[in-house]
């Protein structure tokens, strides 16, 4: 079924080519800097060749503006936006930081939604379209309705460029048929990465409540700051520039001159001979009902980007044919909607006011920004740098230009700024940044961070492992004697099993009623099967063992275990014979320095004794962890003695 509804067809190809786009992001996600670059300087040279052409279609379809302007917009964006990003790194590799040891990788958002105005039509879908590639996205344009022809033919020029110089067909979109639903459906869809919003601040909003990151701008209210210092005649040529550049349709254009009384008389003589026409309280009373629609604060569409000879005509007034500008003095206290020349108008139309010094001046200069262009941008023109640095730290805009154009230096055409048709208004003005927005705005970073301090590892003590292996070791349910095995060895821990049969070799060698003969043996260790009747020299043996296997060598200084204390009582017993056999017991040792040779060391032991000032003394059976063993010797906590311990085996470390 045909679609015939316009709404239904902008949702359908917002759909379409939202889909289009983010088909060849992904091929495009594939290309090298290199060959990204290549594609961004085709679609600049190709735009920039196209300037006058798209200038003239844009002035022929909105009205709005004059060709020369336009034409040096236009090369803004494909002149100097590609000169600012050459060299720029947006794929890949960013950035090695080996100190920190830190990767960084660019990561482009996918596919941006554009939303072009129709007061700079051309030139924004230029600088739009080639930040978005340079980053590694697709683009789909949304223009303004009364703007589709031209920023669909900007649009052209540089998809064909595109395709010359190797991009995937789809990479370059502009909607043809808008409306607010298409627009809409276009921010919304899963596709889209970001929105650049450039437009009124129901559109704005618009993008922001659509669940989407999205950039966009507030609305400007420049005031122009002309301190007593300042070189007046520049000053009043700068700001004519600004107001009259493409008759006032950049938001960063001048509003409101604000100058010290010492230099009231000189400004507007300067005014006079640069061509502005001042108007009587009658006259700006007229051109004031023009500023908004009737009833309303809306701005009215039909002033914006006119010439000062038509506004006056509008208004009903005669100005010479020479008027470049229309200028309304006002007092220092008429900032408000009471006052409609205190606001933004996007034409060139100027309020002027006169201040006693420069903190009047500054306190001006803040409520008119307030009032309805919080963090855009303002200006100043003056010699005095200790003045210059108060009013840029006083003022609540993010762009100060400082004798020069407002419009001009906020775009970065006379400042080295980054060169922007959107220029970000931060929080005061509702936006997520203050910046002008560039390729760096349009891709993510993914970081690649290794360790570089360790972190604790906390482990069960020693002590409690081993009783923790114990009971796992005996939790199964006992069986009759003559049916129970013997539970494999594989599913013990070696601790566990020294412990396990420790635990039966003293019980058998406690006392018992029944005389020796009748003592049954032991359950064995090995598979070998014990003797009969078990003498303490084949106890100490099989003590020595156990002990052996938790790394730990019996010495002189070690105190008696149960084992040990067993033993009188089990000689007692014995028969004679077996006693008489027995070797003779060895003379006892001198006393050595007591040290304690731990059995097993773990990450936090060692931590333990960096923290105590504390030495760790090990063994040839000591056994210690990786992660103990870097950090021990990293920070000289081991001492190894090579001798067999010659205390319990155990858990810390003697003080160094």
């Amino acid at each position: 079924m045909e679609l015939r509804d316009r709404d239904l067809i902008s949702i359908q190809q917002a759909r379409e080519m939202a889909a289009q786009a983010a088909a060849a992001q992904k091929r495009f996600a594939t290309f090298s800097q290199k060959q990204v670059d290549a594609v961004v300087e085709a679609c600049a040279s190709a735009a920039a060749e196209a300037a006058e052409t798209l200038a003239r279609a844009a002035v022929e379809e909105t009205g709005y503006g004059n060709v020369p302007d336009k034409i040096l917009k236009n090369r803004l964006g494909a002149v100097e936006v590609p000169r600012a990003i050459r060299g720029m790194r947006t794929v890949g590799l960013l950035r090695e930081d080996k100190e920190a040891a830190i990767l960084e990788y660019a990561s482009p958002v996918g596919v941006v939604a554009a939303i072009i105005p129709s007061t700079n039509p051309t030139s924004t879908a230029i600088y739009k379209t080639l930040i978005a590639l340079k980053a590694g996205n697709a683009i789909v344009l949304s223009p303004h309705p009364s703007a589709i022809k031209c920023i669909c033919m900007a649009a052209a020029v540089m998809e064909r460029a595109a395709l010359s110089a190797g991009a995937p067909d789809g990479l370059i979109r502009c909607m043809s048929q808008t409306t607010l639903q298409g627009t809409q459906e276009l921010m919304r869809r899963h596709e889209i990465g970001v929105i650049l919003a450039t437009g009124g601040t129901a559109l704005v909003r618009a993008a922001y409540s659509s669940g989407k990151p999205a950039y966009g701008v507030g609305p400007g209210n420049v005031p122009a700051a002309i301190e007593r210092t300042a070189d007046v005649r520049k000053a009043i040529a700068d700001i004519l520039a600004g107001k009259t550049f493409d008759y006032g349709t950049i938001c960063s254009s001048e509003q409101a001159i604000v100058v010290e009384e010492a230099v009231r008389e000189r400004a507007l003589e300067e005014l006079r001979q640069q061509g502005a026409y001042f108007l009587s309280p009658d006259e700006a009373e007229k051109v004031g009902r023009l500023v908004f629609l009737p009833g309303s604060h809306t701005p009215n569409p039909k002033i914006v980007g006119r010439p000062a000879t038509v506004l006056a005509e509008m208004a009903g007034i005669t100005v010479p044919a020479t008027a470049r500008a229309l200028i309304a003095r006002l007092e220092p206290n008429e900032v408000g909607r009471e006052f409609p020349l205190s606001a933004e108008k996007l034409s060139p139309i100027l309020a002027f006011y006169a201040v006693p010094d420069f903190p009047a001046a500054i306190e001006l200069a803040v409520r008119l920004l307030r009032f309805g262009g919080a963090g855009h941008t303002a200006s100043i023109h003056s010699q005095d740098t200790e003045k210059i640095r108060q009013y840029g730290q006083a003022v609540p805009a993010f762009r100060v230009a400082v004798n020069t154009s407002s419009v001009h230096g906020s775009t970065g055409y006379s400042t080295n700024l980054f060169p922007a048709m959107t220029l970000g208004c931060g929080a005061p003005g509702g936006n997520i940044t203050s910046d002008n927005i560039g390729p760096q705005h349009l891709f993510n970073i993914k970081r690649v961070a290794w360790e570089s301090r360790a972190i604790e590892h906390r482990s069960i003590p020693a002590d409690r492992r081993m009783m923790a292996d114990v009971r796992m070791a005996e939790s199964p349910a006992p069986r009759p004697a003559e049916t129970q095995p013997e539970p494999p060895r594989a599913h013990v821990s070696v601790a566990a099993a020294a412990k396990a049969a420790a635990a039966k070799i003293l019980a058998a060698a406690k006392p018992a009623a029944p005389p020796v003969a009748s003592i049954a043996p032991a359950p064995a260790v090995a598979t070998t099967p014990q003797p009969a009747l078990i003498d303490r020299a084949a106890i100490a043996q099989v003590v020595e063992r156990v002990l052996a296997a938790q790394g730990v060598v019996r010495g002189s200084e070690a105190p008696k275990t149960p084992a040990a204390a067993a033993a009188p009582k089990a000689e007692a017993s014995k028969p004679a014979a077996l006693v008489a056999a027995r070797p003779p017991a060895e003379p006892p040792a001198k006393p050595k320095v007591k040290i304690e040779i731990v059995p097993f060391v773990s990450e936090s032991d060692v931590r333990m004794a960096m923290t105590r000032s504390q030495k760790i003394f090990i063994g040839p059976k000591t056994i210690v962890t990786p992660s103990a063993r870097d950090l021990g010797r990293e920070h000289e906590v081991f001492v190894d003695t090579g001798l067999a311990s010659t205390a319990p085996s155990g858990r810390g470390g003697a003080s160094a």
